[in-house]
């Protein structure tokens, strides 16, 4: 794999609090110094709580919403300074899926107009060569061309979904960012719109930025995953290392809500209920922003910005005790 189809460095997003009748400026820190990569055919999983800034990540590489530092590269250029049809012809290669295809849609557009909108934009397959490309895409993500003068009102929520992947496949991008873009869907329609996110990284070689609050999703779709948690990254792993041998406490207890299918294990299996509430993040805590919540957590986690530590091969958790468990031992026979 390419590591470096997509690279981010150090992004930061923060967001300045208006009304707030104070002298000094506010601001939410919604993302603090995240850095990762992705190569080309590569699902990365992003991961963490609602309010985590796993989103806010996905919005940026974008520029949905600007960042306030940090550089995003595709395909070696930076998206970050990239003005007028530089920024646009970038855009082509980076797309993005969102969570409700039903909001995402105009829903005075047809099927056609909506999936078309892209290449209109690009100037991609003009004139009459644009009907026929139109239902290529919708043949891609498995929709009949009989759909195509269809109202998104008209649709299914599995429909719409694809007509949203069509659409952004439409510009033949390198990188998607998947927006839990399974996450308002019925269980079983999850697994079809999972399965064919798949079929097209295997047949186009789509890198996947795939956001999820949802571990199963996210053990089913990623080769790594990286842990958010109050805009930083606690943990970055492969796919087999993060569930296998969680690092960081806060990972830990991610991966303890995750039901079992046997029921004998679903019973035996112990949770970790963290306690009290994520803090604000206008005055996000000094040291390890998830020490007011970790069981671990000890004097010197107030006192400076964990390090990464190293856990193995590609497994790197930001925790002063990284490795030691949340988790009750097991008992001596």
């Amino acid at each position: 794999m390419n590591q470096d189809l997509l690279r981010v460095e150090n992004l930061q997003v923060h967001f300045p609090v208006h009304g707030t009748g104070r002298r000094e400026r506010q601001f939410v820190h919604a993302v603090e110094d995240v850095s990762f990569t992705l190569g080309r055919g590569e699902t990365l999983g992003l991961v963490g709580e609602s309010g985590s800034g796993k989103s806010t990540v996905g919005n940026a590489l974008l520029r949905l919403v600007e960042p306030t530092a940090g550089r995003v590269l595709l395909e070696g250029e930076d998206v970050l300074t990239a003005r007028g049809r530089r920024l646009r012809d970038l855009r082509r290669r980076i797309a993005m899926v969102f969570q409700d295809p039903l909001a995402s849609l105009d829903p005075r557009a047809t099927v056609a107009e909506s999936v078309s909108e892209p290449l209109e934009i690009h100037r991609l397959h003009t004139g009459r060569a644009r009907r026929p490309r139109v239902a290529e895409l919708m043949d891609l993500v498995g929709l009949p061309d009989r759909f195509l003068d269809h109202y998104p009102h008209e649709l299914s929520g599995g429909q719409r979904q694809r007509v949203c992947i069509a659409r952004a496949l439409a510009g033949e991008p390198a990188v998607l960012v998947l927006d839990e873009a399974t996450a308002s869907l019925d269980v079983s329609v999850q697994a079809q719109i999972m399965n064919l996110l798949r079929r097209l990284q295997d047949e186009l070689g789509l890198a996947y930025l795939f956001i999820s609050h949802d571990l199963a999703s996210v053990a089913h779709m990623s080769h790594r995953v990286q842990v958010m948690y109050l805009g930083r990254l606690m943990e970055s792993a492969t796919q087999g290392q993060i569930y296998a041998a969680p690092g960081h406490p806060y990972t830990q207890a991610l991966m303890s809500a995750i039901p079992r299918e046997d029921p004998v294990e679903e019973r035996a299996r112990e949770r970790v209920l963290l306690t009290g509430d994520v803090p604000s993040p206008i005055h996000p805590p000094s040291g390890c922003v998830f020490r007011t919540r970790c069981p671990l957590a000890i004097d010197a986690c107030a006192e400076q910005l964990p390090p990464p530590v190293e856990l193995g091969p590609d497994h790197v958790a930001a925790c002063i005790r990284a490795g030691e468990s949340i988790l009750s031992p097991d008992p001596v026979p």
